[in-house]
C-alpha cells in the first residue's frame, strides 16, 4: 500500500478505471457472443438489432481509450462479415427455393 497522499489517489483512481474497463470489456464480449448465436440460429432482425448495440459499446470504448481505435475497427469488421455471410446464405436459399 502507498505512503504518499498522491500514490494512494492515484492507486484508488487506477481501481475505479480498471472496474470501469472490464465491465464495459465485459459488455462489449456479451454483445458480440449474442450477435454470433443469433447469427448461427438465423435470427436476422434480432441480430441486427444487437448488433447494432454491439457497435455502439464498441465505438464509445474507443472513444474512452478502453479500446485501441484498430482494435474496435477489428470487432466490428469481423461481425458485420459474420451477419453478412448469414444474410448471403439466407438470400441464396430464398432465391433457390
Amino acid at each position: 500500500m502507498p505512503n504518499i497522499k498522491s500514490a494512494k489517489k492515484a492507486l484508488l483512481k487506477s481501481r475505479e478505471r480498471y472496474l470501469r474497463n472490464r465491465s464495459t470489456k465485459s459488455a462489449i464480449k456479451t454483445y458480440t457472443r449474442r450477435v454470433k448465436e443469433l447469427v448461427e440460429k438465423g435470427e436476422t432482425e434480432a441480430s441486427v438489432a444487437s448488433l447494432r448495440r454491439a457497435i455502439s459499446l464498441i465505438d464509445k470504448a474507443v472513444k474512452r481509450g478502453i479500446l485501441h481505435k484498430n482494435t474496435g475497427n477489428r470487432k466490428k469488421s469481423r461481425l458485420m462479415i459474420a451477419l453478412n455471410k448469414r444474410l448471403a446464405q439466407q438470400s441464396e436459399s430464398s432465391a433457390q427455393s
